[in-house]
């Protein structure tokens, strides 16, 4: 177990190495994307240390770990050292391009990512030894395994291809984490079933390891947390013979364990950037997973909630729990379990409705420890995965009273019953009962949903020690360099 400052990271330990082995969605355009850096404490003191320490000559240079976190919205970096300490971080906006009417999310993920290793200032790129990201878990690309040309649209995270339903419920397990709408197999099956062209000679990549590719170049690679929902089994460390012998299983990706090291950085990337010649890129993992690690939360009972533009709730137990009739998975970490499932209610209908001056001026009118009246269920549109799996759900946001302070707090309230009901399904399901909850993501700065939420689940709830994905991400790509040089 490896001791990052005055805090253990059991994480290292969490990930062993596997064997090797008619759609619909709702999206919405974005802004222009902004960037922002700030160094480690806000101290402008750190900058100029960092620098010099990157101009030493000697044996001596520091090693710093680059992750990545690509959400629903934007995308954020973080650099960290040996000791966990953050040296650098940023964010940016997806850019909104556009195709035939539709967000070209493919341009608009590359360019992020190049814009995001851009930001990074060289002093501090130029010591990066490792990098891993995460993205938002069952984003489904299908490419070209000759070329990598991506073959089509990319499959969102809460696209639902009810068509393929039918066909996965009938090879699956009963209630296996695939029988639903949305998962990554569902995705596959349905584009498989368009018999388009040279299909069989396709691979299927999650976003974060397609964004992983454009920077290793080895194609067909995933991790065992982005590959549960396409049928991949973390317990025997394989996929199914179920899933083997059906024509598209070609398809699939080599699993590894998060965080494992793929190779080095492409020799293209290190001259454009300023990288070191032995920066090695390494598997990431789904994006709630990453907020996770970032939280530090290693007991069983423990659970983070990330509280993005969706609302995900992850759990420690002893336990295993699949149960796709509520939209409940487990992935493995180490001898545990984390259990949980995604809503797609959170923060995107919140900005929907306000504008951040506006969170942030109405939430200090709030009194959260006195329980709203009104009854919502905040959905940016027809749809719901968890703890609802139901494709047809419709929003409730009517009535709206007059005051906004009172119609916030319905909806944070509201939002806060979902998450209770998240974790009183856990535990009817058989997981351990939740002892404790972290916050991550954006919701974690509202300090009166806190303790809205701590008042609805009768838990204690705090922030996270860590509230960004990213911070997660680049504790994996940590492991994955100290794995690498055998330490």
């Amino acid at each position: 177990m490896l001791v990052l400052g005055q805090f253990q990271i059991s994480s290292f330990e969490l990930f062993t190495s596997p064997k090797q082995s008619g759609c619909s969605y709702s999206s919405r355009s974005v802004p222009l994307p902004r960037t922002r850096f700030y160094c480690n404490l806000g101290r402008s003191s750190d900058f100029r240390v960092m620098a010099d320490m990157s101009g030493d000559k000697g044996t001596n240079i520091e090693k710093l770990y680059l992750g990545m976190d690509f959400g629903t919205s934007g995308a954020r970096f973080t650099v960290i050292d040996d000791q966990g300490v953050i040296k650098a971080e940023g964010k940016r906006e997806y850019p909104p391009f556009m195709k035939e009417e539709s967000m070209d999310w493919v341009s608009s993920w590359k360019a992020t990512l190049f814009s995001l290793l851009e930001d990074i200032p060289i002093t501090i790129r130029s010591l990066v030894s490792s990098i891993s990201l995460d993205g938002t878990s069952a984003t489904t690309l299908i490419l070209n395994s000759e070329n990598g040309e991506v073959l089509c649209q990319p499959f969102l995270y809460n696209q639902s291809c009810p068509d393929a339903l039918p066909e996965v419920k009938f090879l699956a397990p009963e209630n296996h984490t695939v029988c639903s709408g949305s998962s990554t197999l569902c995705k596959l099956v349905s584009w498989w079933n368009t018999e388009v062209p040279n299909r069989e000679s396709a691979v299927l990549l999650h976003q974060a390891d397609w964004l992983l590719w454009l920077l290793h170049g080895r194609l067909g690679v995933s991790d065992y947390n982005n590959a549960l929902k396409v049928g991949y089994d973390p317990e025997s460390e394989s996929y199914p013979s179920w899933l083997l012998s059906q024509p598209y299983s070609q398809l699939l990706p080599m699993v590894q364990a998060p965080g494992t090291s793929i190779g080095l950085l492409k020799e293209s990337l290190i001259r454009q950037f300023g990288f070191p010649d032995d920066c090695i890129v390494c598997t990431g993992t789904t994006d709630s997973i990453a907020a996770f690690l970032a939280a530090r939360a290693t007991e069983p009972g423990k659970a983070v909630t990330s509280l993005g533009s969706t609302l995900a709730i992850k759990l420690l137990s002893t336990k295993r729990v699949d149960d796709a009739r509520y939209g409940v998975y487990s992935h493995r970490l180490d001898d545990k379990w984390l259990v949980g499932g995604a809503s797609n209610t959170g923060g995107a209908v919140l900005r929907q409705l306000f504008s951040d001056e506006q969170l942030e001026r109405l939430s200090q009118e709030i009194n959260p420890m006195v329980a709203s009246s009104l009854d919502y269920y905040p959905l940016q549109s027809s749809g719901e995965r968890f703890p609802i799996a139901d494709p047809n759900l419709a929003p409730r946001l009517l009535p709206r009273p007059e005051s906004d302070v009172e119609y916030l707090h319905g909806i944070l309230e509201s939002i806060a019953r979902i998450e209770g009901k998240g974790y009183k399904l856990l535990k009817e399901l058989g997981a351990t009962e939740a002892e404790e909850v972290f916050t991550a993501g954006g919701g974690a700065k509202n300090d009166k949903w806190i303790k809205i939420r701590q008042r609805v689940l009768g838990l204690p709830v705090k922030k996270a020690f860590h509230t960004e994905a990213s911070y997660g991400a680049s504790l994996l790509a940590l492991k994955g360099a100290k794995q690498n040089s055998g330490l």
